[in-house]
C-alpha cells in the first residue's frame, strides 16, 4: 500500500548532487522554494521546472523515485485543486451550476498552484534522496550556528529534524506490516462509506503509535548507552567543506531567483497577446 512512497529515503549513488555540501543543498532548496513563490507567471514556473529537471539528471536518481514522493501529497493536491477551481473568482465566467462558478482565472490559478506544489514536493524529496540524515543534521546545525549566541538549541533541533526524516521510511514499513496483519484477520480497508473507512483506520493507528513510542524509547536508550551528548566539544567524523560543485550550485540557484524576478517584470513584453493566460491574478 505504501511501499512506493520514497519521501525521506536516501538513494545511494555517486553523483554531482550527492557530493555537494549539505549546507549548499539546503540553501539551494530554500532558494528554489523562494523562486517558486516569487513566480507570478508560467515563465517563472517553467524556469523552476527546468532547474529541477537539470538537478534530477545531475543527481542520477531515477525519475520514478522522485515522482513516487508526490504520492504522499496526492490527496492534498486534489483537495486544494478542487477548492481553487470552484471558489476562485474572476472576470470571465465559463460555467455556473447552483453555487459553483468556474472562471477562466480560476482554472489558470488552479493549474499554476498544483504545478507549484508538485514542483515543491519533488524538490524537497530530491534533497532527502541525495543527502544522508547525518549530513542533513550537520548541515542544519552549521547553518543555524549564529543562533547559538542567543542560546537557541541548534543541535537539538537539527537532531530532531534528521531523526524525523530518518523514521519516515521506517514508519511506512511498519504501517505496511500492520495493514497486512489486520487484513489477515479479516479487516477491510477499501469498502464501505467514508465513515467506515475512517473507523477502519483506528486498528492501524493505535499499533503504529505504540510502535513509534517504543522505537523512540529504544533509540533514546541506545544514545544514552553510547554516552551521546550534543556538547560543543563533540568531534565529527566528516568535516564539511565547500568545493567547486558548491560554487556551481550557488550560482545556478542565484541565477534562478534573478531569472524569476526578471520574468515577473518583463513577461508581458515576451508574448503580449498571451500574457493574460499565463499570469496569475
Amino acid at each position: 500500500m505504501l511501499n512506493d512512497v520514497t519521501f525521506g529515503q536516501y538513494y545511494p549513488v555517486k553523483s554531482f548532487v550527492h557530493k555537494a555540501d549539505p549546507r549548499i543543498k539546503l540553501l539551494a532548496l530554500i532558494a528554489y522554494i523562494v523562486a517558486l513563490f516569487l513566480a507570478k507567471n508560467f515563465y517563472g514556473l517553467a524556469l523552476c521546472f527546468t532547474v529541477l529537471v537539470a538537478t534530477v539528471i545531475a543527481s542520477r536518481v531515477p525519475l520514478g523515485s522522485v515522482l513516487r514522493s508526490v504520492k504522499a501529497v496526492v490527496v492534498l493536491l486534489v483537495f486544494t485543486a478542487v477548492l481553487n477551481l470552484f471558489f476562485h473568482g474572476g472576470e470571465h465566467l465559463l460555467a455556473h451550476w447552483w453555487i459553483i462558478k468556474i472562471y477562466r482565472e480560476g482554472i489558470i490559478f488552479t493549474v499554476f498552484f498544483v504545478l507549484r506544489l508538485f514542483f515543491l514536493v519533488m524538490g524537497s524529496a530530491l534533497l532527502t534522496l541525495t543527502t544522508t540524515p547525518v549530513e542533513l543534521t550537520d548541515g542544519i546545525e552549521n547553518l543555524l550556528t549564529p543562533l547559538k549566541w542567543v542560546r537557541f538549541p541548534v543541535h537539538e533541533l537539527a537532531l530532531i529534524m534528521s531523526i524525523a526524516l530518518r523514521f519516515i521510511p521506517t514508519l511506512i514499513d511498519e504501517t505496511n506490516r500492520i495493514i497486512s496483519a489486520q487484513k489477515a484477520r479479516g479487516a477491510d480497508f477499501e469498502s464501505g462509506n467514508v465513515f467506515k473507512r475512517i473507523k477502519a483506520v483506528v486498528p492501524i493507528l493505535i499499533p503504529l503509535l505504540i510502535s513509534a513510542f517504543r522505537r523512540a524509547e529504544e533509540l533514546g536508550d541506545a544514545m544514552d548507552a553510547r554516552c551521546y551528548s550534543g556538547s560543543k566539544n563533540r568531534t565529527k567524523y566528516k568535516k564539511l567543506k565547500f568545493g567547486w560543485r558548491d560554487l556551481i550550485c550557488f550560482l545556478l540557484f542565484a541565477a534562478l531567483i534573478i531569472g524569476v524576478v526578471l520574468f515577473n517584470v518583463y513577461a508581458e513584453q515576451i508574448w503580449p497577446s498571451a500574457y493574460e493566460f499565463i499570469r496569475i491574478s
